[in-house]
């Protein structure tokens, strides 16, 4: 079912947004060579509960409750080859990696959902291209999320994209609905497929769009943890994301600064 936000529920979000936004801030601030990811969850999380709010990610339940136990934390933390769902741990940042953060807020009952990936230091000229390709393929996506586009315009724009500049774009996850639930119809795919994507964007729909792109193959796997998600070639992997609503002009990204 689509489900179309009313102004009060879209004021809700644009509230969470906020506070996802402050993190944001304090998290690039703080990333450096050296710290670790439980560090910046901890930040997260002091954030998030001091602002009257509560992270989307901790204790949400995986697809498979009965193997997998809940997300321990309020932020995934995907150092260089993890695609997305990376738990924090006390290992330190080093010279070199690339970091990929998602961070959820839930603040009186509505989500708002963000991911940026930063280079942590000096890194090579492929990763810092990669870091910028899916920053960019998310703004060519966002420039179809208008009303009487359709779900598969979005998912063109940002594969297109992706490919022209010699990336692959990942396939097994996509971009999803987003408001009173963390993850709400319809998904949005960040790549064409037969069959997929016709679904026709309205105004007052609240979507996250969310590009996760690879420099080697699109093909990733799942690790023993049940949620930690890696490129199965080993290569880098960067995300992007932001939370958007369509209207009936430009769509509005309430998780940009």
């Amino acid at each position: 079912m689509i489900i179309q936000k009313s102004a009060r529920e879209i004021d809700k979000m644009k509230k969470s947004a906020e506070i996802l936004k402050n993190v944001l801030r304090a998290l690039e601030e703080r990333i450096a060579p050296g710290i670790t990811t439980l560090e910046l969850d901890k930040i997260t999380e002091e954030i998030i509960k001091k602002s009257g709010a509560q992270p989307s990610f901790k204790g949400y339940r995986s697809h498979d409750p009965a193997k997998v136990p809940p997300f321990p934390a309020s932020i995934c933390s995907s150092v260089n080859n993890v695609v997305i769902h990376g738990i924090p741990n006390k290992l330190r940042l080093k010279q070199g990696d690339i970091l990929s953060v998602d961070v959820g807020v839930i603040f009186d009952g509505y989500h708002s959902d963000a991911a940026r990936t930063y280079a942590i230091g000096e890194v090579t000229e492929e990763a810092k291209k990669l870091i910028s390709v899916a920053k960019e393929s998310f703004f060519k996506g966002v420039e179809k999320a208008t009303e009487g586009y359709r779900v598969r315009d979005i998912s063109e724009a940002v594969q297109t994209f992706v490919e022209s500049r010699g990336f692959s774009i990942v396939r097994d996850f996509v971009g999803h609905g987003i408001g009173a639930s963390m993850h709400e119809e319809p998904q949005i795919p960040n790549f064409v497929e037969p069959g997929r994507g016709r679904q026709r964007l309205y105004k007052y729909m609240t979507i996250a769009i969310e590009p996760m792109v690879n420099i080697g193959n699109y093909e990733v796997q799942i690790e023993d943890d049940g949620w930690t998600i890696t490129t199965k070639d080993g290569s880098l992997s960067a995300h992007y994301e932001n939370t958007v609503v369509i209207t009936p002009k430009e769509p509005e990204i309430i998780t940009l600064y």
